[in-house]
């Protein structure tokens, strides 16, 4: 991965930090909320009521996070039979064909995320059906909450803003929402990265990470060392 890193300048770097950060973080509360369960109903016959609707919503965030941070580090698993037939121009062409498309692909997504998100934010979603031709008016879904996970003291500044001074019981919808649209950019972002790399050579392919080679190229450097 220090490639990547020595590749990284500017905003970009600043980016990976925020992704690197997240994951680690969303793994480590992930793992603390689930443990602190697991004692608190084995050992006291009680637990955290919130603490599987909070795990669920920090692991759909480590997926949104993931996802885009392994397009960076070409993580992504890839077959590449076929385009291993083709000599380095073609195989360039496909290349670039495969990130025009991944964009598109990602664009679609953070349209459709932002227009899920949108409502529960008392925002307007997009109009028009595959691209955004402006916005349009959505119902104001900002008083929706979730089940289980109380809002804590420090949030309700937000009450006036987002529910008419009403008070929260649980916490709205709209934060964890939010990594929704948050994380379908980050994922639009990175493949127009990757695609301006293929393009200018600096990368032979998009996503394509071997990692059955990978793991026999493991295998061989642990046996050398014995």
């Amino acid at each position: 991965m220090a490639s990547h890193e020595r590749e990284e300048t500017g905003l970009s770097r600043i980016i990976s930090e925020i992704e690197e950060t997240a994951i680690a973080l969303i793994l480590g509360l992930m793992t603390i909320i689930t443990f602190i369960n697991v004692v608190l109903r084995y050992g006291f016959n009680t637990g955290l009521i919130w603490g599987l609707e909070m795990v669920t919503f920090l692991f759909a965030w480590l997926v949104l996070f993931g996802m885009s941070y392994a397009v960076k580090v070409t993580a992504h698993l890839g077959v590449d039979a076929v385009i291993n037939l083709f000599s380095d121009g073609p195989r360039r062409v496909l290349a670039v064909l495969a990130g025009v498309i991944c964009v598109i692909y990602a664009g679609l997504l953070f349209k459709g995320a932002w227009d899920y998100w949108a409502p529960f934010a008392g925002l307007d979603a997009t109009s028009g059906r595959f691209f955004p031709t402006g916005f349009e008016n959505s119902r104001d879904q900002a008083w929706y909450e979730v089940i289980d996970i109380p809002i804590p003291d420090w949030l309700r500044f937000i009450e006036p803003i987002m529910n008419e001074g009403e008070a929260y019981e649980k916490l709205p919808r709209f934060l964890p929402y939010a990594m929704l649209p948050f994380g379908a950019a980050l994922l639009l972002l990175r493949f127009v990265q990757a695609l301006i790399k293929v393009v200018q050579g600096r990368q032979k392919s998009l996503i394509v990470s071997h990692e059955a080679e990978d793991a026999i190229d493991d295998v061989k450097h642990m046996n050398a060392e014995r």
